[in-house]
């Protein structure tokens, strides 16, 4: 039976930050991670998504978190086809994902900026999450071919946001890609019944890992703003529907992932928190 390692999507959300979950005194970047460390046992790393990371940040992050605590590290927006701001391209690259050139350079410089946390263990994955805009065919089994050359070496896992990926007639192609890239499916819990809401599956595609990220069940998914969509605080009954699935995924891979981004004020860390109590209580819970 794997490991259930339960956490969020980041830990300096500044809603997260502005909540009070954070005591007095430990509220500056040394001690929030700190103390988020000292309750839960993985952490998204989503910061990297936005900018590229840098080792000395990820050297500080293992000098400050206890031996065996994992960061799951979100690729580069421009690693995974999403538009990418001029602002954060280093030493005046420009944001032309068509360069390759400038790929060269931005994969080099993500791949230094992780290296401290895979040299000392603490690297659980590099998450690539799709634009929803990327479909199956032959264009992204390209796309997937060269992220898996890329990364050799590297546990990856992919989230998809198109539907079609895990449709009925689809979903067995999808599985047989990842697979055949050593990939991690990642399952994700999101509003049901829109156009764009991926099905709540668990497909086991690598056998050291699988990831769920539970973005939320809001009714604002795919239109208004971030907090708007993401804003939303998961009952327990919510929760224990997918405890069978959890330990059923468990049964399966050495370690599962459950990442809560629902990131409104303190609701991802409340939900993980009652994550984590539901999985303790055994199966008799399910």
């Amino acid at each position: 039976m794997g490991d259930i390692l339960v956490g969020t999507c980041s830990w300096t959300d500044p809603a997260l930050v502005r909540s009070g979950w954070y005591p007095a005194g430990q509220r500056d970047a040394e001690g929030r991670l700190r103390y988020y460390a000292g309750r839960f046992p993985v952490v998204e790393a989503d910061s990297s998504y936005y900018a590229l990371p840098r080792e000395r940040v990820s050297r500080m992050w293992v000098e400050r978190t206890p031996d065996g605590f994992t960061f799951d590290v979100k690729a580069f927006s421009l690693l995974t086809g999403h538009p990418t701001r001029e602002a954060v391209m280093p030493d005046g690259l420009s944001a032309d994902a068509r360069d390759d050139g400038v790929l060269d350079e931005v994969w080099s410089r993500f791949a230094a900026g992780v290296e401290p946390l895979r040299r000392a263990g603490r690297l659980g994955s590099v998450l690539f999450q799709f634009p929803p805009w990327l479909r199956p065919g032959a264009e992204a089994g390209r796309i997937l071919a060269r992220t898996a050359r890329r990364t050799a070496g590297w546990p990856v896992a992919v989230e998809f946001r198109h539907p079609d990926w895990w449709r009925e007639g689809q979903a067995e192609s999808t599985r047989a890609l990842l697979t055949d890239h050593g990939m991690a499916a990642v399952a994700v819990d999101m509003v049901q019944g829109l156009p764009s809401s991926l099905p709540p599956t668990a497909p086991v595609t690598a056998s050291r890992l699988a990831v769920v990220r539970f973005h939320g069940r809001s009714a604002s998914w795919g239109r208004g703003s971030k907090e708007e969509r993401f804003r939303y605080a998961y009952s327990e009954d919510e929760l224990a529907e997918w405890l069978p699935r959890l330990r059923k995924l468990a049964g399966r891979v050495d370690r599962v992932h459950v990442l809560f981004n629902n990131c409104c004020g303190d609701a991802s860390v409340r939900g993980a928190e009652q994550m984590e109590r539901l999985l303790r209580a055994g199966p008799g819970r399910a």
